[in-house]
């Protein structure tokens, strides 16, 4: 019996496929099966044309025998099975494949696609064999034939017995080494799990022999061990059964099936899409975010299945970074893989999906948003910084997408409220958005530069979040409406009491003299438009705010470089305090100094700024007291 050489390009591709293509072993098994459900499907096909032959489902299954003893492992189908030709075309030949070659005969659109297109998934099983056996015997033939090979030296084929349609893969399981644990292989537990993680929803049943024990008759706490043939596989995806078949337990228990997460979802979106791309989809809004979720550790994706077969654990492409929290799955027809499966040839299709699952996570958020507020905001708790964040990022290219998802703390509501409730119920004279940022919503309602707006009865949205204020600048407007930081220099509000230009033209020299005092730490000292019963505090002109000062300060890589907001000292003149300023101007030039080092100090604590010299502040507040 003379062996036959592959091909010179079958040969090189073989080699190069067994040590690089695949980037894990266990891969093997996915493709061997996924060829026993499409020899399967053949004889399906045939049967809708040929009415000698009748296709019972029952008759039809996928068969795993490990046997640890002679180091094998077989992988039966009862098939459309091969003649010798096709023995000689499909695997002498790498990558001609038979799949692909009969579903382009046959021009299937019933929903029942051929899996393998492309013929070199077969030959992943020398990533772990030694020599691959295929017995076959084709429908409508008495003969079968038997093709062996040792890898890329070359293929025998020769006739044999069998008693059976159908083909039979029979691995010579590789020998352990120092590097590689082979005998996992032949292990019913790994198998089983192999099956369950890459062919669980192939659509016929896929059976193996399972140990299991139980006590023994007439004794008491002993046990035997006994062999019986299960079903590995749970052939019927939950995403191609009617919507109308399904509860939400069933959702929530696939959610857990999957290790999807080890809370409770908030919701699910379950897509059946049949336009300019056929896929089916079961999409998750979790409660609670995973524990590395904001870490660089953190991988987004969803599971990706082509006709059922996993493709990809994570497929980022899916899903936009402001939407990684989503779990889930898609399992498209439409998808054409490459050689091996795991890299995706043309990605239009994945395009038009990732585009499509865009818009529905988006319109579920806002669909729980006005339906059930008290979920949404359990949602929000977790992952709200992650949307805006996809707000900021990207220079704001997808804040259209996302700012009515957002949530801020009102001060009159004194809970969360969207930017469209806020400007609905905004005065005709109000010009801005007000907002406040800082570390709590208990400190921002303390801040004496919210004064003035609240007195005017305007809403003030608290930002507690450090990314908040970066990412409102990326809005800049909603519906027309600019944001306005209480701590601006300007709020755009007039102030009742309109001696404010003339106090500060009247004592001009007094607050000169105060930012000659802090000099280069105030860009400019004077009277207070927005202060009611404080005596001081800081504003800021220009884009740059004190919160975001202290974020940009606190970030790593900032190399000792800091950044500074230019901060504006302001005086009420109509307190107390304003009037020890004057006398001390006019009389005491030390103690003016003291004053001003003073309410200066006073001006940082309030905005949680650091004090340059604490000794010398509290040094300063005793000689107040003495």
């Amino acid at each position: 019996m003379a062996k036959k050489q592959f091909k010179a390009e079958s040969k090189r591709l073989l080699e190069m496929m067994i040590n690089s293509i695949y980037t894990q072993r266990e891969i093997f098994l996915r493709e061997l099966i996924s060829n026993a459900s499409d020899a399967i499907d053949k004889i399906y096909y045939r049967a809708l044309t040929d009415d000698k032959l009748v296709f019972n489902k029952d008759d039809y299954f996928i068969k795993i025998k490990p046997d640890k003893a002679n180091r094998t492992l077989t992988i039966s189908d009862t098939g459309i099975g091969m003649t010798k030709e096709e023995l000689e075309k499909h695997l002498g030949t790498i990558a001609n494949s038979g799949s692909y070659a009969f579903k382009n005969e046959n021009e299937l659109k019933d929903g029942h696609n051929i899996i393998g297109q492309f013929g070199v998934g077969f030959y992943s099983a020398f990533m772990v064999a030694d020599v691959v056996t295929v017995i076959s015997r084709a429908l409508g033939s008495d003969e079968a034939y038997k093709w062996e090979s040792k890898g890329a030296d070359g293929y025998t084929i020769e006739p044999c017995e069998k008693e059976t349609v159908g083909t039979d893969i029979i691995l010579k399981i590789k020998e352990n080494s120092e590097d590689d644990q082979y005998d996992e292989y032949l292990e019913e537990y790994r198998l089983k799990s192999i099956i369950k993680k890459y062919s669980d929803f192939i659509r016929y049943p896929i059976k193996m022999d399972v140990t299991n024990s139980r006590p023994k008759e007439g004794s008491e706490g002993e046990y035997e061990t006994y062999t019986e043939e299960q079903t590995i596989n749970s052939m019927v995806p939950i995403w191609r059964k009617n919507k109308s078949e399904l509860t939400e337990e069933d959702y929530v228990n696939f959610y857990m099936e999957k290790r999807y997460g080890f809370d409770k979802p908030v919701s699910h979106i379950h897509i059946k899409a049949d336009g300019a791309v056929v896929y089916n989809a079961i999409l998750y809004i979790p409660e609670k975010t995973p524990f590395d979720y904001y870490t660089k550790e953190y991988e987004k994706g969803l599971e990706l299945y082509s006709n059922g077969v996993l493709i990809m654990n994570k497929c980022p492409d899916l899903l936009p970074d402001y939407f990684s929290f989503v779990k889930g799955m898609v399992d498209s027809e439409d998808l054409s893989l490459n050689i091996s499966r795991e890299m995706l040839q043309h990605d239009r299709q994945l395009k038009l999906i990732a585009k499509n699952i865009q818009s529905k996570i988006k319109s579920q958020l806002q669909t729980l948003l006005k339906e059930d507020r008290e979920k949404y905001e359990k949602f929000y708790a977790s992952f709200g910084r992650q949307l805006k964040f996809g707000v900021y990022n990207d220079y704001g290219i997808n804040k259209d997408v996302l700012q009515d998802l957002l949530l801020f703390t009102s001060s009159k509501e004194k809970k969360l409220v969207t930017l469209d409730e806020y400007v609905s119920r905004m005065p005709e004279d109000q010009k801005y958005i007000y907002y406040a940022a800082g570390e709590s919503v208990e400190r921002l309602e303390k801040l004496p530069q919210t004064e003035l707006v609240l007195d005017k009865g305007y809403e003030i949205l608290y930002f507690t979040d450090d990314i908040d204020e970066f990412a409102i600048k990326m809005i800049m407007k909603y519906k027309d409406k600019e944001f306005k930081s209480v701590s601006s220099g300007d709020l755009g509000i007039e102030a009742e009491n309109s001696e404010d230009k003339a106090n500060t033209d009247e004592n001009k020299e007094l607050f000169a003299a105060m930012k000659d005092l802090l000099a280069g730490k105030v860009k400019e000292v004077k009277a207070s438009k927005r202060l009611k019963s404080h005596p001081v505090c800081l504003s800021t002109e220009g884009e740059l705010t004190i919160e975001m000062e202290k974020v940009l300060n606190s970030m790593p890589g900032s190399n000792g470089q800091s950044v500074k907001a230019e901060k504006v000292l302001e005086i009420n003149v109509n307190h107390d305090v304003f009037q020890s300023l004057k006398k001390a101007y006019e009389s005491d030039k030390e103690k003016l100094a003291l004053y001003t080092n003073l309410l200066y100090n006073q001006a940082l604590l309030i905005e949680g700024l650091p004090i340059n010299d604490p000794v010398e502040f509290t040094n300063d507040i005793c000689k107040v007291m003495v």
